[in-house]
């Protein structure tokens, strides 16, 4: 009964919060579209106020960017809730996957002044895999890690080999996380910093998210992290191979996918601002 009352009040207290995240970018992209049409209609667009516009526009799209985030997110969970999220799984070199995916978020590092350093103790591993998903655990990891890391701090990928397990892990000199949050992190509708000063956007159901995916490869995810000395999430999958006739490891991408992945790096990190 006591569990069923709790999970009660994290229910509404996740749904007060989605009210909140849903208002606000609303609320900021109402605000920017009526200057816009202000500008656009009463001050013309001559000289430098393509640059007013070009600003609010950015402003726009960012926060529908976190709308798409959020919702993306409420949707996987509900699908997985419900058992239809399906991975397509392949064998990938997860080194190249995982890297790729570090590299893509290197400006967003950058804008914040905080340097990404990737490191791995083997070249190639393939495991049978679906890199949409690999790319929505990492960038999730990675932008969590963006956020709470201060100018000047680092940020580590590293992979290594284990028994039968390939092993990532994505460590922050950040604000880490205080131990007695660390059975909570994984919890739907649970932030991390509810308790404390809220200095960053987020709905509580990221870090859940990239849970339920790394158990749908049959994977384990752990925290390590005390406050004051940075947070590290280390992923243990499967090395597992299928019989699978489809090439991947070597498939140059094309300029759309390139474009789209760009796209998707950008909604993962539309709530992180520069």
């Amino acid at each position: 009964m006591e569990e069923a009352r709790e999970y009660e009040a994290l229910r509404n207290h996740f749904l007060a919060n989605i009210s909140h995240e849903l208002r606000t970018p609303l609320n900021v992209i109402l605000s920017a579209q009526q200057i816009i049409h202000s500008i656009i209609h009463n001050d013309g667009v001559e000289g430098n106020k393509i640059n007013k516009i070009l600003r609010h526009n950015n402003t726009i799209k960012q926060n529908c960017f976190r709308l798409i985030r959020l919702l993306n997110n409420i949707i996987d969970i509900t699908k997985i809730d419900i058992g239809s999220l399906s991975l397509d799984v392949h064998n990938h070199n997860i080194v190249q996957v995982v890297e790729d995916i570090t590299l893509s978020v290197v400006t967003f590092a950058e804008a914040k002044n905080i340097s990404i350093i990737f490191d791995t103790e083997v070249e190639e591993c393939l495991v049978a895999c679906d890199p949409e998903k690999i790319e929505r655990i990492m960038l999730n990891l990675l932008s969590n890690a963006i956020k709470f890391t201060p100018s000047e701090g680092y940020i580590y990928v590293n992979i290594y080999i284990q028994a039968n397990m390939v092993v990532i892990s994505v460590k922050d000199t950040g604000m880490g996380i205080p131990y007695e949050m660390h059975d909570k992190v994984f919890q739907r509708f649970v932030q991390v910093d509810s308790s404390m000063k809220r200095r960053q956007e987020g709905s509580g159901i990221g870090l859940s998210l990239v849970k339920l995916l790394v158990e749908l490869h049959n994977g384990s995810i752990r925290l390590v992290s005390a406050l004051g000395k940075g947070s590290e999430f280390i992923i243990e999958l499967p090395i597992t191979i299928i019989d699978d006739t489809q090439i991947t490891s070597n498939i140059k991408a094309s300029d759309a996918t390139n474009n789209d992945k760009i796209e998707r790096v950008t909604i993962e990190f539309s709530d992180i601002y520069f």
